[in-house]
């Protein structure tokens, strides 16, 4: 298994009024650290649009360890969890990059559809797609 690294600065708008990262941002990262996960592997967001292919998310989860903080320089971790016929699993960790303390755990689960939102076999739809998600399956 491979993690991807996407690095994020907290600014001031991300906080809130103690200073510490508002829990919603956490979900916005993981899309973050998606996009370059899906970009690092020669697939960004807007080829599988021009190849006809969506990943709607379906499910997310997000588990709290300890506060990020303004101005905190965060490395988020991307990954394959699981890959099935129409849906892959991402997981992901935060961590505050100067200590390399871990904030944040969690996934996300996206259905694998066409534009119009019907579920598609990616092995069938695109190979090559989805041999590259299966070289990074977590083990």
């Amino acid at each position: 298994m491979k993690k991807y690294e996407t690095e994020i600065r907290v600014i001031y708008a991300d906080t809130d009024a103690m200073g510490i990262v508002y829990h919603t941002n956490y979900i916005k990262w993981f899309e973050a650290g998606r996009n370059e996960f899906l970009r690092q592997i020669g697939y960004p967001y807007s080829r599988l649009e021009e190849e006809g292919i969506w990943l709607p998310v379906i499910a997310v989860t997000c588990e709290y360890k300890h506060p990020g903080k303004y101005d905190d320089i965060l490395l988020i971790k991307s990954w394959v969890k699981e890959l099935r016929a129409a849906t892959v699993l991402m997981g992901y960790e935060i961590f505050r990059k100067e200590t390399g303390e871990l904030l944040v755990t969690g996934t996300s689960k996206h259905g694998i559809t066409s534009p119009e939102l019907k579920p598609v076999r990616l092995k069938k739809v695109n190979p090559t797609l989805y041999d590259r998600l299966a070289e990074d399956l977590e083990s």
